[in-house]
């Protein structure tokens, strides 16, 4: 059957195009074709197995093969699609921002944890709501983290600072969908060198807790990077110099100049940078310093307090 013909319901639909990923060694290729074809019919994956007879109109069926013809030559299906998921919210994602992964989720826990910690250690009750909390989101991207924070905090105040207006815009756009953007200040700004009035309106500038995913993939990795990943997310967002890790030094030093006594920092790490980011936490300025794996035992996430 010719892909273009009418009369093509939705299990030949998906069949022809998980095929023709398959035979182009796409990963992920029955998630990928589920997901472009869903978004075409503007249906969910229950209805899609529930209604496997269902029609596909010639319109429909001609542009989710268009997508699948995107996604064999390597753009990624969220850059297709327009949206990820993290934290179970909905984000929209275009090529100007980090597509949000999900072992940056552990930020989030790891945040949280930390937080309810504190209040426990302070005899305070476990009710968080992140009142009085001043919250710092460094590189923010798509604004994944901040926005997530933002949910499980209703009462803290943010700010989210990245180098690229493009991402910002996202991130933006991202923080009126999910409704939290009036306690979101969007920032253009390298790590938190803040050049705005933000400097002076938080005067002084100083945090509660200080999270960031900061570029962490050395440029002499490049070659090795999925294409997807290579050619299609920004390099500013991606690269952290030649070995990946080279940020973390100013990004801690700027962290300790501007976290309250007793604040958090919460970075996530390149999956073989914890050697070279771990040292930078053993100055005095630094205590309960942990480290937690993702779900593939790697050294995700690298947490501290302010002493």
């Amino acid at each position: 059957m010719s892909k273009s013909e009418s009369h093509l319901d939705v299990r030949t639909a998906l069949k022809q195009g998980l095929a023709q990923l398959r035979e182009a060694h796409v990963p992920s290729f029955t998630l990928a074709a589920e997901l472009l074809l869903l978004h075409v019919l503007g249906r969910d994956r229950t209805w899609l197995y529930a209604h496997p007879e269902e029609q596909v109109s010639t319109t429909d069926a001609d542009i989710f093969f268009k997508l699948i013809a995107r996604r064999v030559e390597g753009e990624p299906t969220q850059h297709l699609t327009g949206k990820q998921e993290f934290w179970g919210l909905e984000f929209e994602v275009t090529p100007d921002v980090l597509i949000p992964r999900p072992e940056t989720e552990h930020v989030i826990e790891v945040a949280l944890d930390r937080l309810a910690l504190r209040e426990l250690r302070a005899g305070r009750k476990q009710t968080l709501t992140g009142e009085g909390l001043q919250i710092a989101d460094i590189g923010t991207g798509s604004g994944c983290i901040a926005i997530a924070l933002a949910k499980e905090l209703p009462a803290a105040n943010f700010i989210a600072t990245d180098i690229s207006p493009a991402a910002l815009a996202v991130a933006k756009r991202n923080a009126t969908r999910h409704a939290v953007a009036d306690r979101i200040d969007f920032c253009e700004a390298s790590l938190l060198v803040l050049h705005s009035p933000l400097a002076t309106r938080h005067s002084p500038l100083s945090f509660d807790l200080i999270a960031s995913n900061p570029p962490y993939i050395g440029r002499r990795e490049a070659p090795s990077l999925p294409r997807e990943v290579r050619d299609h997310e920004p390099h500013s967002a991606l690269f952290g110099g030649e070995e990946g890790y080279e940020l973390y030094a100013d990004l801690i030093t700027q962290a300790a100049n501007h976290l309250k006594p007793g604040g958090i920092l919460v970075l996530e790490l390149g999956h073989n940078s914890l050697p070279a980011v771990q040292p930078l936490l053993e100055a005095s300025a630094w205590t309960n310093v942990g480290v937690t794996n993702d779900l593939a035992g790697i050294p995700r996430v690298l947490a501290a307090e302010k002493a």
